[in-house]
């Protein structure tokens, strides 16, 4: 998400303009958080799928995969 998403975003859920420092950063740092939980929770269900005991290897894997896709969005440097 670019900064200027997280701007437009704000602005369309507040109707505010979200041009001073201090509520750019506020609206930067709330999605931060807001993304970090939806990628974990996103990686969580992946990670229960992919402990189905019924799942075989091919699918167990692919779940591990995307889980660690998942939580690596939040390691990557926009």
């Amino acid at each position: 998400m670019t900064h200027d998403d997280i701007i437009r975003m704000a602005k369309e859920a507040s109707g505010h303009d979200f041009t001073g420092p201090r509520t750019i950063e506020f609206a930067e740092r709330f999605a931060a958080l807001v993304a970090a939980a939806e990628r974990e929770a996103c990686a969580e269900v992946c990670y229960r799928l992919g402990n189905d005991a019924s799942i075989d290897d091919i699918a167990y894997e692919a779940f591990r995969e995307a889980e660690e896709t998942i939580r690596a969005r939040g390691e990557a440097k926009p």
